[in-house]
């Protein structure tokens, strides 16, 4: 206004003098750098935590993928046992229509192949929910058609599989862990910033000061923080190690748990292979000739129905069992991938 001597305005050239205020803050030596290293390592403890995101969904989907090709292998054994019953069936007819069999040995044909169409039933409705929870871990709708499943996976060869090589890559890729370690840099260097804290920060800065059309005027100005609030100080560096501290005990329960569940892995995994081998050398072949010995001792009347049908359900119980453990493994081998956060 000039003294009160026009209406207020704020055009430079009609005023009495205009002030300009650049400040920079300018803190301790290091600590700039620290912020810095602080940002980093959060940013690399997120990606962590992102591919940690992406290994568990990753073990999801072949999850799913295993217990749909579980449930379809189990319905194809399903019906090849259906069919088998059915030739029974036919067998036990023709012994009751020559008199050398009891109706009841047919009954009890029809009996069975009514159970199985049951389980047929269950293992369908199976099927589709395994399939909606694929759908929906590949974003897609969950009514989109999946191609039937052809094959296993190819297992890893044992060598592979050594328990001390496995630690040694869990300990440097697994992403929980590697989340941790980051998070403990980030610790380590926030303790070291509050520790800077004891030392002053300052502000430079410059002002020109401009009367009506030109600046003649300059100004500086150095500003310093000097930190006296002694009792706050402290309580931050005592916060800044508790935090380090809880980092540490963070990491070293998260590897606890890492390397116990991939303990328990390993052994089921090799539970299951064992078992699968087992029942392909010995339970199933074991069981098809005690099946052929008592369809011919049936034949020939030297073995009741019932015998019969015990020896069909051997055969069924070993070839379940063996579908049963590879799908073991193939979820056993997920859940090592995914605590090794990289496929095998």
């Amino acid at each position: 206004t000039r003294m009160g001597d026009q209406s207020p305005t704020l055009a430079p050239a009609r005023v009495g003098s205009t002030r300009y205020l650049l400040m920079q803050d300018v803190p301790w030596l290091g600590k700039r750098d620290l912020k810095r290293e602080i940002a980093e390592l959060d940013a690399r403890g997120a990606d962590g935590r992102a591919s940690g995101t992406w290994a568990e969904l990753a073990a999801r989907i072949k999850t799913a993928y295993s217990q749909l090709q579980y449930v379809h292998r189990n319905e194809q054994l399903t019906r090849e046992i259906l069919d088998l019953m059915t030739r029974l069936e036919k067998i036990a007819q023709v012994r009751y229509a020559g008199g050398l069999a009891a109706q009841q040995d047919v009954i009890r044909a029809q009996v069975e192949q009514t159970g199985m169409k049951s389980e047929l039933v269950a293992l369908e409705n199976e099927r589709r929910q395994w399939q909606a929870r694929l759908n929906a871990l590949l974003a897609r709708p969950s009514a989109s058609p999946l191609a039937v499943p052809e094959r296993l996976r190819t297992l890893p060869a044992p060598a592979q599989l050594d328990p001390r090589a496995l630690e040694e890559r869990v300990r440097t890729k697994n992403p929980q862990l590697f989340a941790e370690e980051a998070r403990i840099r980030s610790a380590e260097k926030n303790r070291e910033l509050t520790y800077k804290n004891r030392y002053p920060d300052f502000t430079l800065g410059v002002s020109p000061i401009q009367y009506q059309g030109s600046v003649k005027e300059w100004e500086l100005m150095v500003e310093l923080n000097l930190p006296l609030q002694q009792g706050s100080r402290r309580a931050q560096e005592r916060e800044s190690e508790a935090m380090l501290s809880a980092a540490q005990a963070r990491r070293d329960a998260t590897a606890n748990q890492v390397l116990g569940e991939l303990a328990e892995n390993l052994s089921g995994f090799d539970a299951a292979r064992r078992t699968e081998t087992l029942a392909a050398t010995s339970l199933l072949p074991q069981s098809e000739l005690t099946f052929k010995a008592a369809l011919a001792g049936y034949e020939t009347g030297k073995v009741d129905f019932a015998t019969l049908l015990d020896a069909q359900r051997q055969i069924r119980q070993a070839r379940q069992g063996r579908i049963k453990a590879q799908a073991e493994a193939q979820l056993r081998l997920a859940e090592i991938e995914r605590i090794l956060g990289e496929d095998l």
